[in-house]
């Protein structure tokens, strides 16, 4: 395993460092962390590996395997593994990432809640990704196309190489990122890699004057490193991890349920008197049923009678379903079946997302560390973020709980709560600018009724 230090070691030698460059993306292609990042990126697309180059096999008398070629193979792949990754990164940030200041957000982009919510999906997919402070905006890299450099010396992100390539008949560009600034390299095809940019300031300055305009360009670099890793756990692996034989499993058993219906209900055919068909007498008689559907018996006493064997569905059924609540459990899933019903109390809506909590508070921990270093690139100070969770609720139960509460909270929060529990969250700041407009209003009416203002009625009569 290549480290920072190897890096280090080579000094400021161009042709060296381009060689460690190479190295350094054979070696990261070739590891086992990268090859199982490229399949969990199948089972979260739906192109689960493993049953899809799954093959039926039957045995000959001599114990020896052959592909099944005569029944049905349909492969079906769950897509289990993208739901769940899609529900934990839409349950801790679908509602964005919120700060004391309503200045920072503005400071670290108008895309850095889409950049964080990608940022944990590529995260929780391949077991850590990438995000690089690029002055005003985070850039994204995944596990699949950078290379980290960690540090002998303390386990620290220093370095990384990131490479892109459209295919293997396109030029290939990477870019070599060190604490003191970035180096852009290309390889044309069928050439020799080179250095296309030599090493260079993370942030560039240029200075100008009315007169002459462009008087000096510089840079400069951050205090730190700029690339922060987003780790989907503390082991820093994928939440596929351990779970993959499990997903196999539904597959193989699904994928035996629909071949089994294809296939109706298994036929085979006693032959009665017919002891002198062969194998090749036999494909016939079963390829003349197929086309024709009329059978001849031309020896005496030849009688040949259909068998049907069901498929055992029931219990295909049964695997299918302890499959799926064991996929739940080993992912601590939320199941949306389980809260469909109409009368489920908010105390029991709340139990069925203790599992999901559990995992997401660990997954929380990763994210917020991940947001702290990004606001110490950027210098921005403000408290640690805090994130609003998407979940499914009994909206009269709360509300009642609300109206309940209402004389002894204050009126903005009660009026916040409402605001969320009927999903517009977005809209809080507004009306409460609505709703002290009118109380200013109601002032100035009662301030002028009391004034004797406007006020139509002399007090006599006809």
């Amino acid at each position: 395993m290549l480290t920072y230090e190897d890096l280090v070691k080579l000094g400021e030698d161009e042709q060296e460092r381009i060689m460690f460059i190479q190295r350094v993306i054979r070696e990261h292609t070739s590891s086992a962390e990268y090859r199982r990042a490229l399949v969990n990126d199948d089972y979260y697309a739906g192109e689960n590996t493993t049953i899809m180059h799954y093959e039926k096999l039957i045995y000959d008398y001599l114990g020896q395997a052959h592909v099944d070629m005569w029944t049905a193979n349909h492969k079906i792949a769950t897509s289990f593994f993208g739901f769940v990754v899609d529900q934990e990164v839409s349950y801790l940030l679908g509602n964005g990432v919120m700060f004391s200041k309503d200045t920072t957000k503005k400071r670290l982009g108008e895309t850095f809640d889409q950049d964080v919510s990608d940022l944990l999906e590529y995260a929780r997919r391949h077991g850590s990704s990438f995000g690089l402070w690029n002055q005003d905006h985070i850039d994204i890299f995944k596990l699949t196309e950078f290379a980290p450099l960690y540090s002998e010396e303390t386990g620290h992100l220093m370095a990384g190489v990131r490479w892109w390539q459209i295919d293997g008949q396109k030029p290939l560009r990477a870019t070599l990122y060190e604490p003191d600034g970035y180096t852009e390299l290309a390889r044309p095809v069928g050439e020799e890699m080179y250095i296309k940019t030599p090493k260079r300031a993370y942030k560039k300055r240029t200075t100008r004057t009315k007169a002459d305009g462009v008087l000096s360009v510089d840079g400069e670099n951050y205090d730190g490193f700029p690339i922060v890793p987003m780790y989907g756990n503390k082991e820093h692996t994928s939440a596929m991890s351990g779970k993959r034989n499990t997903i196999d499993a539904y597959d193989v058993v699904n994928s035996g349920m629909v071949n089994n219906v294809d296939e109706g209900s298994l036929i085979y055919w006693v032959l009665e008197n017919s002891g002198g068909m062969d194998e090749i007498d036999d494909a016939k008689f079963i390829q003349a049923l197929k086309t024709t559907r009329v059978l001849h018996t031309d020896q005496e006493g030849a009688k040949a009678e259909p068998k049907q064997l069901e498929p055992p569905f029931e219990g295909t059924k049964e695997a299918l379903d302890r499959l799926n609540k064991q996929l739940f459990a080993d992912f601590q899933a939320f199941d949306s079946a389980a809260v469909t019903a109409s009368n489920q109390t908010a105390t029991a809506i709340k139990a069925s997302y203790v599992p999901l909590d559990l995992k997401i508070d660990k997954i929380e921990k990763q994210v917020t560390r991940f947001i702290l270093a990004i606001l110490k690139l950027a210098g921005i100070e403000d408290d640690a973020p805090t994130y609003k969770r998407n979940q499914i609720i009994n909206v009269l139960e709360e509300t009642q709980c609300l109206t309940m509460q209402a004389q002894y909270l204050p009126a903005d929060y009660i009026m916040e709560k409402m605001l969320v529990l009927n999903g517009d969250i977005d809209r809080i700041e507004e009306i409460k600018k609505e709703v002290e407009a009118e109380k200013i209003a109601a002032i100035a009416d009662a301030d002028l009724g009391s004034n004797g203002q406007g006020n139509d009625d002399d007090g006599g009569g006809e």
